[in-house]
């Protein structure tokens, strides 16, 4: 018994190696798509000039560029994939299907609808985008959730039915408002693809209290997400109100959805393929698994971003194309492992 119980000690160390050995592979990547997002462009910026705009007051081009625009536009990057990522993470456990994600189960849709109401119909009041676009998702979510219950549980192909259905409903609306307002239409459409460009300061500003205040409600709910996993008669043995946890993580994944949706458009799949990267590779447990998910959402973002940049220099194409090419095949790969 001594034997068993020093080689199960020796697992378990040698498993929190490895989990921290990844978190610092996923921090190193996530500062690494900083740093590319921040050095390539049009102009090219040293990793010494980047230094140099964080320390002194320089009034050179290359300095402008950085703070006024390469900056701010990164760091939106970097806490859209945060959002996104944690919102995948929360969705996969909380509708206990690998499949769920943001934009393909529809929650993105929601937000997307609200969001286009706000900027063709209602322009002048920006400042309700985020309220209205959470609304949004979570009106989504909650459709979604009834749509997918079934004899007293939640049925994991039924999320992605139903999702599919609904977010296919709710962009027969966007659909239809872009029609009626076409004067107002090219923002929406370069909205509803999903990109980073013009992305400022003030976004920044608009985004960052969202972030900071759904990971914190994230972090502190993963002991929650780990009972979950257990599946529910487990978890009412162990004490967890089920559906009330249910009801609340799902609200904190549509706020962190809606407030990525609102600054950046519907931007999809960073919440399928970070989610799975991450679990691949650090495992299960949502201690590990999110602060994993958003170190590695922030490095595939914000180099996904810089590549969307260059790969067809002048021309800019919003980082969602690039999203959407790696993510659907992904996609496909694990509609046919889960079938």
């Amino acid at each position: 018994m001594l034997v068993g119980g020093q080689k199960l000690f020796r697992q378990l160390k040698d498993l929190r190696v490895w989990r921290f050995f990844i978190l610092v592979v996923f921090f190193l990547m996530a500062v690494g798509g900083i740093l590319f997002s921040l050095s390539k462009g049009a102009m090219e910026i040293s990793l010494g000039q980047i230094w140099q705009s964080f320390t002194e007051e320089s009034q050179e081009p290359w300095a402008h560029v950085m703070r006024n625009i390469r900056l701010p536009r990164t760091l939106v990057g970097a806490l859209v994939g945060i959002n996104l990522s944690l919102a995948g993470t929360i969705l996969q456990c909380v509708m206990r299907n690998p499949l769920a994600d943001p934009g393909i189960i529809g929650i993105s849709s929601g937000a997307g609808l609200a969001g286009i109401i706000i900027l063709i119909v209602f322009p002048h009041n920006t400042h309700l985008l985020v309220p209205v676009a959470f609304l949004g998702a979570m009106g989504a979510a909650c459709l979604i959730y009834i749509l997918a219950w079934k004899g007293g549980d939640i049925q994991p192909m039924r999320v992605i039915l139903a999702g599919v259905a609904v977010s296919a409903f709710l962009g027969s609306f966007i659909s239809a408002l872009m029609i009626f307002y076409s004067d107002r239409v090219h923002g929406a459409l370069m909205w509803m693809a999903g990109g980073l460009s013009a992305r400022s300061w003030p976004h920044f500003k608009v985004i960052l209290p969202y972030t900071l205040l759904g990971v914190l409600i994230a972090f502190y709910g993963a002991q929650k997400l780990n009972i979950l996993r257990l599946g529910d008669e487990i978890a009412r043995g162990l004490g967890l109100k089920v559906e009330a946890v249910r009801i609340g993580l799902t609200a904190v994944a549509a706020l962190l959805a809606a407030s990525a949706v609102s600054v950046v458009g519907l931007l999809g799949f960073v919440g399928l393929i970070v989610p799975h990267a991450a679990r691949l590779l650090i495992g299960g447990d949502h201690k590990f698994l999110l602060p994993a998910a958003a170190l590695l959402g922030t490095g595939v973002v914000t180099i996904s971003d810089t590549v969307a940049r260059l790969a067809f220099a002048p021309v800019e194409l919003p980082v969602g194309i690039i999203m959407a090419f790696l993510g659907a095949p992904f996609f496909l790969y694990l509609l046919r492992r889960e079938s």
